[in-house]
């Protein structure tokens, strides 16, 4: 038997709006590492600055640290100006990533039913005004890898 209630549909939506696909200038607001057998990750939590009128909502996406995602790792790095000295020797400061701004471009994706955000690719802050003048398809891809993926 089916039953008609109303107001039902409204409980079932997420309370906070969606963020759309595009580019983003976001601080690193927290990043936790995750240990998994095959593809260890860090869960980073940005915060958006800009455009304003999406600031202050969080995005919330995976960077994989296996060694066929390592240049996308390394390249959120580069273009967030970790500490040049830690990543010359290798090692990732969770206490020293939260402060740190950049641009990432974002997308979402469905699996199984559940909505992904992907970070797609990054840039320094200091290209915002660049990068926020165009289409959100306008981050520079300046590294090979992404071509060979």
């Amino acid at each position: 038997m089916r039953r008609q209630v109303p107001g039902l549909a409204e409980t079932a939506r997420d309370s906070r709006p969606e963020i759309p696909d595009g580019v983003f200038l976001v601080r690193v607001d927290g990043a936790q590492f995750r240990w998994h057998a095959h593809k260890p990750f860090y869960v980073l939590r940005l915060s958006i600055l800009e455009p304003r009128s999406l600031a202050g909502q969080s995005i919330v996406g995976r960077l994989y640290c296996t060694q066929k995602a390592m240049w996308k790792f390394g390249w959120f790095l580069r273009d967030f100006l970790y500490d040049p000295e830690l990543l010359a020797h290798e090692q990732v400061d969770e206490k020293a990533l939260p402060g740190l701004r950049g641009v990432v471009k974002i997308s979402h994706t469905v699996i199984n039913g559940i909505s992904l955000i992907n970070l797609d690719g990054f840039a320094p802050a200091s290209q915002w005004e660049e990068l926020s003048a165009g289409p959100a398809t306008s981050v520079p891809r300046s590294h090979p890898e992404e071509a060979t993926r």
